[in-house]
């Protein structure tokens, strides 16, 4: 069946229910408003919650285990030299936009993670965060560059030193990279023909990490009475207004999508995991570096190793297995037994003075249906995400304070945001029990599309009649 209906998605990443649909939902009218006519409700992220894999699981409705890939950087072989960057090359599975331009239809997008480097499409894009730079191809057509130049100037493709101590630079930089994509965003779906239109912002994910605890009287570095308490609060106004400008040119039956990938939550402080593993004798060193170095620059006595670990929000551990690694010493006979050890330490390791924090450990095989790629041995998250990992080694001590990458205030959180206004009167119906992989499908079927029968979700609508209502 044709259809001439349109679908926007409107990413927000890293927007958290505790403040789009709590603490702020009455200060942003605009966002409320689609609430009020429609259906939303937390959206369970991926494991893990991160940008990648994130926005790639709920566009093509797979999981991370059947993209291959498990974060920004994976293991390409079963050597040490280090982790590449999953960028656009890394998505061998159908995403929404791959489905639509070989049903015909034309899609914009803007700033969506994972689609640098740029891939054809029936359509236009501007790529993502991950592109290197605007001296990239980070536009297809080519020639849109010129165009994005004349509208907007310097394209922001991310904020420079997001994690430093130049707040006010860092708040500059995030109203212009906001006020830029909208601004293209309006103009596009104004002169291009369309069908689907997707953008995602990144606002929100760096005013989080750069000021959380300076809203947060909970945050352990919160200062009362500081110059930033509202700069979160007053960006998400901000936001609020730009989406609203972009509603007024979209029609009564324009199907509205506002997603985020994760949430976001205070955090607590840092797991140094190589510190740990090294004081536990899991990780032994050549010699122990006289300052504090990225896990890549120490040298590993890899004949007398493990097990190691990769700093993040959340935590790889990799094993070094007999005839697997190139030095492996650990015996595929003794593989489980030491996962099993490495799960019960590492989820009974406690803040400073022992006291539980909820650590939680996993093998990918109980998350994950299939395993593409080359998976981590097991996945840690310190406190349940309210502790950072550290994979810096020159530290000296397990529990840290300090970010290796950088200041950052907060962590991710499991649940982001889900809100759908179709056109029909919703009434601002509350659902439950919705995860990302369910959204690709909710677009395919307000396009009038089928859904192919390996997507993992299910419809949103699906659910409307059943027991997850509230």
């Amino acid at each position: 069946m044709k259809s001439t209906r349109k679908v926007v998605v409107l990413g927000l990443d890293c927007a958290p229910p505790a403040l789009v649909f709590e603490a702020w939902k009455s200060e942003l009218p605009n966002l409320r408003s689609l609430m009020d006519h429609g259906l939303y409700g937390r959206l369970r992220s991926s494991h893990p919650p991160i940008t990648v894999p994130a926005w790639s699981s709920m566009m093509s409705s797979k999981s991370p285990g059947k993209l291959g890939f498990y974060g920004f950087r994976n293991r390409k072989d079963f050597s040490y030299e280090g982790l590449v960057f999953a960028n656009s090359a890394a998505v061998k599975e159908d995403r929404v936009w791959d489905i639509l331009s070989r049903a015909g239809k034309k899609a914009i997008l803007i700033g969506v993670p994972q689609t640098y480097p740029v891939k054809p499409l029936n359509g236009l894009v501007i790529t993502d965060f991950l592109t290197p730079s605007t001296d990239s191809d980070y536009t297809y057509p080519k020639e849109l560059r010129s165009e994005i130049e004349a509208l907007v100037g310097t394209y922001l493709l991310d904020v420079e030193g997001f994690r430093s101590e130049n707040k006010d630079e860092i708040l500059r930089q995030i109203y212009e990279m906001t006020e830029k994509r909208f601004k293209l965003a309006r103009h596009f779906i104004q002169t291009r023909p369309w069908d689907f239109f997707m953008m995602v912002e990144m606002g929100p994910d760096r005013i989080h990490h750069g000021f959380w605890k300076y809203m947060d009287p909970t945050h352990p570095k919160h200062e009362p009475g500081n110059p930033y308490q509202h700069a979160i609060r007053d960006y998400y106004r901000f936001l609020d207004r730009e989406i609203g400008r972009f509603l007024e040119l979209l029609d009564s039956q324009t199907a509205v999508f506002v997603v985020s990938d994760h949430g976001a939550k205070k955090m607590e402080g840092g797991i140094c995991v190589n510190e740990w593993l090294i004081r536990e004798g899991y990780l032994h060193l050549k010699a122990y570096p006289k300052k504090i170095s990225r896990f890549e620059e120490v040298q590993v006595d890899w004949s007398r190793t493990q097990a190691w670990g990769e700093g993040g929000y959340y935590s790889r551990i990799f094993i070094n297995v007999r005839g697997r690694e190139p030095e492996g010493v650990v015996s595929p006979s003794e593989y489980e037994s030491l996962r099993d050890e490495l799960i019960r330490k590492l989820e009974g390791l406690g803040d400073e003075k022992g006291r539980a924090i909820g650590t939680k450990v996993y093998r990918p095989e109980e998350l994950y249906p299939v395993l593409n790629g080359i998976p981590p041995d097991l996945f840690c998250y310190f406190g349940n995400l309210d502790w950072r990992s550290v994979g810096s080694i020159g530290i000296g001590k397990v529990h840290t304070y300090e970010n290796d990458t950088g200041p950052d205030d907060a962590n991710h959180d499991w649940d982001g945001i889900f809100i759908l206004r179709d056109g029909k009167p919703r009434g601002g119906i509350e659902l439950q029990g919705l995860e990302l992989r369910d959204v690709a499908p909710t677009i395919l079927e307000q396009l009038n599309l089928p859904v192919p029968s390996d997507m993992e979700g299910r419809s949103v609508l699906s659910k409307l009649s059943e027991a997850s209502v509230t």
